[in-house]
């Protein structure tokens, strides 16, 4: 019976050890016994590089990081052209903060396959990581002439190229018009200045308004710090002295995280101040899939008999880098980050009316620094009980980043 045993278990290939081994590692989590079932295969074939990559890839998980990287090594000794090993090497010292190595191992495998779409987009990540942003573009450009629908290389893009730009203005121009719910149209006027920081993006906001026949003006400064490669916030805060235009104060905070599978996910809070607390909560959760980008947020307003809900729904059709694309947005009720309607939450009742939207945005760049982007929305609204009104809106801007 012993010898019988033995025998069935010299018997299994290095290929169905291989094949336990990720079973092991992929559906049950147990990294030890994969590690295990993937050194008996290799005293099968020694010589078996897709098994030597992915015993480097479980030691990684494992947190046994000089294991890995002699694994890794041990396939480029042997076989530099193998692209699945930079890639797998380049990973884990970019992961772990080594990110010169790393854009090393990764050009050692873009010389054998220059097209390699996951080497070309590590490559853009690692040389972001160095703030060698201009190359970044440029290697970003390259992966998009080959794979035009990659999601994750057009959230990247976004974020290179506001790295790439130190600063950047924009002013632009809000036109709202009532056919009930007010006499006169509203206007909004708004100029930006943003500059990007080792701790992340901030930029400033004065905001100028005509509501209600009366001139205002609102300072604003927004906040993008970097916490981690899979974590970044937003903080904001804002002050007006022309109560009844704007709030008196609004402020904001919230924690996004970089999901796997191009998921982005966010959960915080508003703050306004008219003559009485405003508390809003918000969350989000986005997706990019080949050229487009969709994202699904809710607000709630708690009061003391009920909770405030809106929801709002956008998606974005990238007709190019991350400052060309065609946007639809569908919602209901006012969004607190909205600075053209927030002015409707003054009104301690009337969140908790209803109210639909849809809009729509044009955004086109030229020579990469030189944004210009025109906006429409038209809003449905229930300004008393059971009285309707619509309210459109139009929009134009222009931003320069330098």
């Amino acid at each position: 019976m012993i010898f019988g045993a033995a025998n069935a278990q010299t018997s299994v290939s290095s290929d169905e050890l291989f094949q336990q081994a990720r079973t092991a590692a992929f559906d049950q989590k147990d990294y030890k016994n994969a590690i295990e079932l993937s050194n008996q295969a290799l005293t099968k074939s020694p010589d078996y590089a897709d098994i030597h990559i992915f015993l480097g890839r479980v030691y990684a998980w494992s947190d046994k990081l000089d294991s890995a990287r002699a694994q890794f090594k041990l396939v480029l000794a042997k076989h530099p052209d193998n692209d699945d090993a930079s890639l797998a090497y380049g990973s884990l010292e970019y992961w772990n903060n080594n990110s010169p190595l790393a854009l090393q191992l990764v050009n050692d495998g873009l010389k054998y396959h220059p097209k390699a779409k996951d080497l070309l987009l590590l490559k853009a990540k690692v040389q972001n990581d160095l703030k060698q942003y201009t190359d970044a573009s440029t290697t970003i450009d390259t992966l998009l002439k080959t794979d035009p629908t990659n999601t994750e290389a057009h959230a990247l893009d976004e974020r290179v190229k506001d790295n790439a730009a130190k600063n950047k203005i924009g002013l632009s121009y809000d036109y709202i018009h009532f056919d009930k719910q007010f006499n006169a149209p509203w206007q909004l006027v708004s100029f930006e200045y943003g500059r990007q920081t080792d701790i992340g993006s901030i930029i400033a906001y004065v905001n100028y308004a005509n509501r209600f026949n009366s001139d205002g003006v609102q300072y604003e400064v927004d906040a993008y710090p970097h916490i981690s490669k899979t974590f970044y916030a937003y903080v904001s805060a804002g002050y007006s002295g022309n109560e009844g235009v704007f709030p008196k104060f609004r402020s904001g905070f919230s924690l996004y995280a970089n999901l796997p599978a191009s998921f982005e996910a966010e959960a915080g809070f508003r703050y306004l101040y008219f003559t009485g607390d405003t508390w809003i909560y918000t969350a989000s959760i986005g997706k990019y899939y080949k050229n487009f980008w969709f994202n699904f947020r809710t607000y709630l307003t708690p009061s003391n008999s009920s909770i405030s809900q809106s929801y709002s729904f956008h998606a974005r059709y990238y007709t190019g880098g991350a400052d060309d694309y065609l946007s639809l947005g569908l919602g209901t009720g006012v969004s607190p980050d909205d600075p053209k309607n927030v002015i409707l939450l003054n009104n301690g009742n009337n969140y908790k009316l209803r109210s639909n939207n849809i809009s729509a945005a044009f955004w086109h760049s030229f020579k990469r620094l030189n944004i210009f982007f025109l906006t429409a929305s038209l809003d449905h609204q229930e300004y008393q009980f059971q009285t309707w009104g619509n309210q459109l809106d139009l929009g134009v801007g222009y931003i320069r980043r330098f």
